[in-house]
């Protein structure tokens, strides 16, 4: 009975996040459209409303941890679900994500990602990716923003033990900046592919930064022990057990 109620108003809850995007993409286009600071505004409005409406439409919390980062940083996070992408923009001032290119063509989404100043590429080639963010990333004048990316390079859900791919520490030892490691145990509470969501507390914990100077295999070592280790920790925090 409980899984059966939780999991309607998981349903509700899912649909109403989706129609306020589309009236608050609505009143926000027309700023957004000239200056820039609208399309921040909106996803941080519509991200702050996700995690309000989350907390008592289904009891899911949510809590940041550590020092959020604001300087113009990396941000390595784990990734699990949507809920951990959201509460990252939700916090930090000036986001902007290495994604899949498809993303670009999603409705709303795609092109408020355009307006932030998100990196598009193709996963499919891996080679052509990394230099298509490196060039990207180095082109002309670039803002400071808090850049965002899974080392995983795609969700992965709690227990899956996946490898950390390179992008990050070439994007580590090419941009010269600071990173900062982001462990998350939000894929206990939001499933990757499924409506239900579970009541809770979904953490976010940004990690000591890891200053430039590192060799790329050592930075990927460190980043990758920092990362799934205190992953590892907030998930049994929440229940989870962790095999092994």
């Amino acid at each position: 009975m409980f899984y059966a109620l939780q999991w309607l108003r998981s349903l509700i809850f899912t649909i109403q996040a989706y129609l306020v995007m589309a009236l608050m993409a609505v009143f926000f286009i027309p700023w957004a459209l000239f200056d820039q600071r609208g399309a921040f505004a909106a996803v941080h409005t519509w991200c702050n409303w996700v995690r309000w409406t989350a907390s008592w439409m289904i009891g899911l919390k949510s809590e940041i941890r550590g020092e959020v980062p604001t300087g113009d940083v990396i941000i390595a996070s784990k990734h699990q679900s949507f809920f951990d992408i959201i509460m990252i923009v939700s916090v930090v001032p000036r986001p902007k994500f290495i994604m899949k290119k498809q993303i670009l063509w999603t409705p709303i989404v795609g092109w408020f990602a355009r307006r932030i100043d998100c990196v598009p590429v193709d996963r499919g080639k891996r080679g052509a990716a990394i230099k298509s963010m490196v060039d990207a990333l180095t082109r002309g004048e670039q803002k400071p923003a808090q850049l965002i990316i899974f080392p995983q390079g795609t969700r992965v859900a709690p227990g899956v033990k996946r490898d950390y791919k390179v992008g990050v520490s070439i994007l580590y030892d090419e941009l010269k900046k600071p990173v900062v490691p982001a462990a998350c145990n939000v894929g206990v509470f939001w499933p990757r592919q499924r409506i239900y969501r579970a009541p809770g507390l979904a953490v976010v914990e940004f990690l000591p930064q890891i200053e430039p100077g590192l060799s790329k295999r050592e930075f990927l070592q460190s980043v990758e022990e920092v990362v799934e280790s205190r992953s590892d920790a907030l998930m049994q925090e929440a229940g989870f057990q962790i095999e092994g």
